[in-house]
């Protein structure tokens, strides 16, 4: 099975940029084989050749909602509808490029990890200290994720 780590986001709005900086951090990271890692960047529909080639991919998002900020939450959407509704906004929304994928006859299992925040408008580099404090905790939950896949 392969599988793609895809972190998505706007890098120069702070914490809208989380899935960079994550994908940033898994760079030194030992994986299991047949594991890539992709900086998305704002996402869209060039994406989705690339996303054809895997079984599996784990995406991770900002999102805006309810929850402290750096909260992390992991969702297995098996419909478009299963992804919160206001994930941060990029040029075109991670739910029209799964829906697009799905019209074109590929079903990647997906696991979806939001990382809450407060703004997606602020201009930055860097994280907030809250969202930064999340990414151990992201990327652990990531190599259990891979973990999972390589002994199924």
């Amino acid at each position: 099975m392969k599988t793609l780590v895809l972190g998505v986001g706007n890098y120069l709005l702070k914490d809208e940029g989380v899935g960079i900086h994550v994908i940033r951090a898994l760079e030194g990271e030992a994986l299991p084989p047949g594991t890539d890692i992709l900086d998305g960047g704002t996402g869209g529909l060039h994406l989705i050749g690339r996303l054809s080639d895997y079984d599996h991919i784990i995406l991770i998002d900002a999102t805006l909602d309810h929850h402290p900020p750096g909260a992390i939450r992991c969702i297995r959407p098996r419909y478009t509808s299963d992804f919160p509704p206001l994930m941060s906004a990029h040029e075109i929304g991670l739910r029209d490029m799964m829906e697009a994928m799905m019209l074109c006859g590929h079903h990647p299992e997906i696991d979806l990890l939001v990382v809450s925040v407060a703004d997606i408008g602020e201009l930055g580099i860097g994280l907030t200290p809250a969202v930064s404090a999340a990414i151990p905790e992201i990327i652990r939950k990531i190599k259990l994720l891979l973990d999972r896949k390589t002994n199924i």
